[in-house]
């Protein structure tokens, strides 16, 4: 009759170290999510036409501001040919 001989390999319990809370989870990033909040309810209540007569401009800034920051910086993948475009099969091949 044939045994089986287990072993225990701990190596994947090893301790990995931890990440970095995101930003706005420190103490900093709440300090200036809370001063940027105070800023909006001062501007909002005292300079009403003054936000207003900035909201056309507030818009065009948004849209490059949300290029960058949706596309993270044109660092998606398929442009420098690492991404899915390097492995896509040509017209020649065959599947």
């Amino acid at each position: 009759m044939m045994e089986t001989i287990m072993t225990q390999d701990h190596s994947f319990h090893a301790l990995k170290p931890l990440a970095p809370p995101p930003w706005y989870r420190t103490w900093a990033g709440l300090a200036g999510l809370g001063a940027v909040a105070l800023a909006a309810l001062y501007l909002s209540l005292f300079h009403v036409t003054r936000v207003l007569d900035a909201l056309p401009f507030l818009l065009l800034l948004l849209c490059p501001l949300m290029h960058v920051f949706m596309h993270g910086g044109h660092e998606h993948g398929g442009h420098d040919g690492n991404g899915d475009d390097a492995n896509r099969p040509t017209k020649g091949d065959t599947p």
